[in-house]
């Protein structure tokens, strides 16, 4: 494998490193694997937040097999490991390298890649050669401002052909972009032994309450509107309409923890809000056959993030023109609309975001050929809008009603028969 010297492992180390909160990104993939695994760190010393991450992260029945960083030794590593702990020596091999690593499910870089798009190619095919059928390979790159080339560029495309989430991480010294990808097809059945996973786009407020990156920059665009005005007009109060405003902007987007049903046969709701409908249908743009469709309203005072409904594999994304209607008004069928469907052990699975009166912007988070856990967060809809759920009709039984309350990834819509 040509060496890069991005890749500690390689031999030099690189000027970038990977912080707390980037590192737990880093192992997003090592954590939320139910299932005993294989996995594979690379470039990592005993300071390495990766490394910490990774511990942290593993289960029972984890093997993670760990490679010396440039500046640091195998020895060095081992005595490292020894000092956690029986629990953590158990599950951690250190070797000298990667010639001795085995196939793993999930491979993690635990610095930055820099230098040349030759060197980040070679070494994205080099750990390639020792990725299992399916896994994911997590590598992250300096988020600079203007960065068009070299390894960051690079991976940019490699995560165009190949990418199934990319992830910014804002509070690292510099930022930096951490691409998940994944070479080979991932089987459908693999999403429903996953955990949703972490998402650095949702900002802790309190253990059990976030506020989704987009509302912090909603609301810091308020503030930096207060202060324009403040200078600007000293002697006006205009600048309290902005700065008034913050609060509540942000408060929009606010992002609950939920607790998600472990029920394999549960259908959770897409988004919070009231039922408006749930009715058979057919729609010839999803395949043949009657769908169940559960359509629900989101006023500007519900959560709007919203999560994936079941398990399963993002398999086609694409986005309907159309208009801004009220969302509670039967014209909404034809609203500007995103969907996002879902491959499953239970057949295919759509889910519609649709723009309302107000809510004129779709985030959508999850790439085709990404698995998604039931109820984690794969995007959501600013302001008023609503969400549909289509499920095969014959598959399964709705439990909820017109007038019904729902909570995005934790309350039970219907059941697979």
């Amino acid at each position: 494998m040509t060496q890069s010297p991005a890749v500690p492992a390689a031999g030099r180390p690189g000027p970038v490193r990977i912080g707390e909160r980037a590192a737990r990104t880093l192992v997003t993939e090592l954590a939320r694997h139910n299932d005993p695994k294989p996995a594979l760190l690379v470039g990592a010393d005993p300071e390495s937040a990766a490394l910490a991450a990774a511990f942290d992260a593993l289960l029972p029945g984890d093997v993670l097999t760990v490679v010396a960083a440039a500046g640091s030794t195998a020895a060095d590593l081992r005595l490292h490991v020894e000092t956690q702990g029986r629990w953590i020596a158990d599950r951690v091999r250190v070797v000298e390298s990667l010639g001795e690593a085995d196939t793993a499910e999930v491979i993690m870089v635990a610095e930055p890649l820099t230098g040349t798009a030759d060197e980040a190619r070679a070494t994205i095919e080099g750990l390639g050669k020792l990725l299992a059928e399916g896994g994911v390979i997590t590598v992250a790159t300096p988020a600079l401002p203007g960065r068009t080339e070299g390894a960051a560029a690079e991976l940019e495309r490699q995560s165009a052909l190949f990418g199934v989430g990319t992830d910014l991480v804002l509070r690292n010294k510099p930022p930096v972009r951490i691409h998940r990808l994944r070479l080979t097809v991932a089987e459908v059945a693999r999403a429903a032994r996953l955990a949703p996973a972490h998402r650095p786009s949702s900002v802790p407020l309190t253990r059990g309450m976030h506020i989704d990156s987009n509302g912090v920059a909603a609301a810091g665009i308020a503030l930096g509107l207060a202060g324009l005005a403040r200078v600007t007009r000293p002697k006006s109060k205009l600048w309290l309409l902005p700065a008034l405003a913050a609060l509540p902007v942000a408060a929009f987007f606010r992002d609950p923890q939920r607790d998600v049903p472990e029920d394999p046969s549960a259908v959770v709701a897409a988004a919070d809000g009231e039922v408006l409908s749930v009715q058979r249908l057919y729609d010839e743009r999803f395949g043949d056959g009657e769908w169940l469709r559960v359509a629900v309203f989101l006023s500007v005072l519900d959560v709007h993030v919203n999560r994936s409904p079941v398990a399963g594999k993002v398999a086609d994304y694409f986005v309907a023109d159309g208009g801004f209607a009220n969302a509670m008004k039967p014209e909404a069928e034809h609203n500007v609309a995103a969907y996002t469907v879902l491959d499953t052990d239970h057949g295919t699975v759509v889910v519609a975001q649709r723009t309302g009166l107000i809510a004129r912007r779709i985030v959508q988070r999850a790439p085709i050929g990404s698995l998604l856990a039931r109820g984690e967060r794969f995007g959501l809809i600013r302001f008023g809008s609503r969400t549909d759920v289509y499920l095969p009709a014959d598959a399964a039984v709705p439990l909820v009603g017109p007038g019904d309350r729902v909570a995005g990834g934790s309350t039970v819509i219907a059941r697979w028969q």
